[in-house]
């Protein structure tokens, strides 16, 4: 029996569940609210994704310009979703952004449609939704190896690259108020900075520390402490109040763990490329099955329809 490559299997396995969806009681709902994404996309025939171009493994660009990253294949299952859906043709269109809060306030403002790979916030949660998470991560320190022991108390008086406004300048500035905080508009810009010399590490998210420590050539930088300071799962942030889109974003991603768990080869392709045990994530393939199976242990597992069975033939 052929393969459905990936993004057909997971609309055969979700399109099910996206009708039981539709033909709900928040069909009316959804119907005296202004225009959501799905609506926008089917007149408009694209979706926005916003992100930082310098952000690998979830974001960054080849040679020819284009994105590509695990943010970038999950907004693309999404977009298959959508086709699905609306039953016409989506193009996805990235939107590069300076930094993460740029990813937000386009979500925010109706500029883009979705940003994939930020960590939930209180502060941000009024102005936006976020969906199920699509990966782990968590604040670590990246320096060059046997600066730091990780423990907060060896920051003190040291000059740690942050970036501005992030979770890892609140961390720094709660664990160890007398290191001196660098503020940097970008990881990448600091990550570049400790390479320069300019400051004597990096506090951020470890994803991304990882991916820009291997494209920036860092070749001596290490992740301190073994465990991170904190974790947090990252997700996709979506405009407020779009249920519809909501539930589409939700089911890829659902879609995507479950394929993955269930040794699906083109989605343990997709997700190893990117985060597993041989990219710059460098996470093992035990670590990533665990934390999807919690995340699904959350929703409804998908699994593929059965066929009816045929009529008996006529006589």
């Amino acid at each position: 029996m052929p393969r459905l490559p990936l993004p057909r299997l997971l609309a055969a396995r979700i399109l099910p569940v996206a009708l039981l969806l539709a033909s709900g009681g928040l069909a009316p709902l959804a119907a005296a609210r202004a225009e959501g994404v799905v609506q926008r996309a089917a007149r408009t025939g694209q979706l926005v994704l916003a992100g930082v171009a310098d952000a690998p493994p979830l974001v960054s660009t080849t040679a020819s310009g284009d994105a590509q990253g695990y943010a970038v294949e999950v907004a693309r299952l999404v977009q298959a979703r959508l086709e699905q859906e609306i039953g016409k043709p989506v193009r996805l269109r990235f939107q590069p952004v300076a930094n993460a809060a740029d990813q937000v306030s386009l979500v925010a403002g109706g500029k883009a449609d979705l940003a994939c790979g930020l960590p939930f916030r209180w502060d941000q949660e009024t102005s936006v939704d976020f969906s199920l998470p699509i990966g782990l991560s968590g604040l670590r320190l990246l320096a060059p190896s046997g600066r730091f022991d990780g423990s907060p108390a060896g920051l003190r008086g040291r000059r740690i690259g942050v970036v501005a406004g992030s979770l890892g300048q609140s961390q720094l500035q709660g664990m160890e108020p007398r290191a001196v905080a660098v503020a940097f508009p970008t990881t990448s810009a600091a990550v570049a900075a400790l390479i320069a010399g300019k400051v004597e590490g990096v506090i951020g998210d470890s994803l991304l520390l990882r991916g820009l420590a291997r494209a920036q050539n860092g070749t001596n930088l290490v992740l301190t402490p073994e465990q991170s300071y904190q974790s947090y799962a990252v997700s996709c942030v979506l405009p407020q109040d779009d249920s519809a889109f909501r539930d589409v974003v939700n089911l890829s991603i659902a879609g995507l763990m479950q394929t993955y768990l269930d040794g699906v080869a083109e989605a343990v392709a997709l997700v190893h490329r990117w985060v597993g045990p041989d990219s710059a994530a460098a996470i093992a393939p035990e670590a990533i099955r665990v934390y999807f199976e919690n995340v699904m242990l959350g929703v409804e597992p998908i699994r593929p329809v059965a066929p009816e069975p045929a009529a008996p033939p006529s006589r």
